[in-house]
């Protein structure tokens, strides 16, 4: 081996056109920031080829979030979740995907992109495909979950399972209620970030 050349080095074909970083989401540019070497962005196919064809990731507005602070909120939506996902309306019916008794459904990796949640029902009859959209959800989602909800039938449900979808954004708007409305086997929920105060008891004085 030449002096000076790395084992694992290999050859790479650079995009002759840059894109700007600030083009990125801030998701993107949290995950292509890492100290390490190297980072996974599979999570973010789809947004990455827009930005090679000249076409910067959709954003929102505070103008299209009718409440800003829930917007904020929402990168902590997926864990609030999967933690009180016995308290919600899906947890009535489903459970997260286990695997060996490892639970496995949050970010479920697959050939199709990562799932945000994989349930299934509490009969195992059916899988549930969960995706969770930040402010306002768009008709794209709904060719995104059910290209995951293809690849769960095609390579894990059984025969006799049946695969369902949801989706769960803040907001939704007349394109998605159209696309829904012939995209049979997905369902649409809101969600609400709610803000209380308890009072605390009077501290004893001493």
């Amino acid at each position: 081996m030449p002096e000076g050349i790395l084992p694992h080095r290999r050859p790479v074909d650079w995009f002759p056109e840059p894109f700007d970083r600030a083009d990125m989401s801030p998701e993107l540019q949290r995950s292509t920031n890492s100290i390490g070497t190297c980072c996974d962005i599979t999570k973010y196919a789809n947004e990455l080829e827009r930005l090679i064809k000249g076409q910067p990731a959709p954003t929102l507005t505070d103008s299209e979030v009718e409440n800003p602070a829930a917007f904020a909120l929402e990168k902590h939506l997926e864990d609030f979740l999967v933690e009180n996902w016995a308290n919600t309306a899906l947890g009535k019916n489903y459970n997260i995907y286990c695997d060996n008794g490892k639970l496995v459904g949050q970010q479920y990796q697959t050939e199709a992109g990562f799932i945000d949640i994989l349930a299934i029902s509490k009969d195992s009859k059916e899988l549930l495909v969960v995706e969770l959209k930040r402010g306002r959800a768009s008709d794209d989602v709904v060719g995104q979950i059910q290209r995951y909800m293809g690849y769960v039938k095609g390579m894990l449900a059984e025969p006799d399972q049946i695969v369902k979808g949801v989706i769960i954004a803040l907001e939704d708007d007349k394109h998605i209620r159209w696309a829904l409305q012939v995209a049979h086997g997905i369902d649409f929920y809101r969600y609400q970030i709610n803000f209380s105060l308890i009072p605390s008891e009077s501290p004893q004085l001493l």
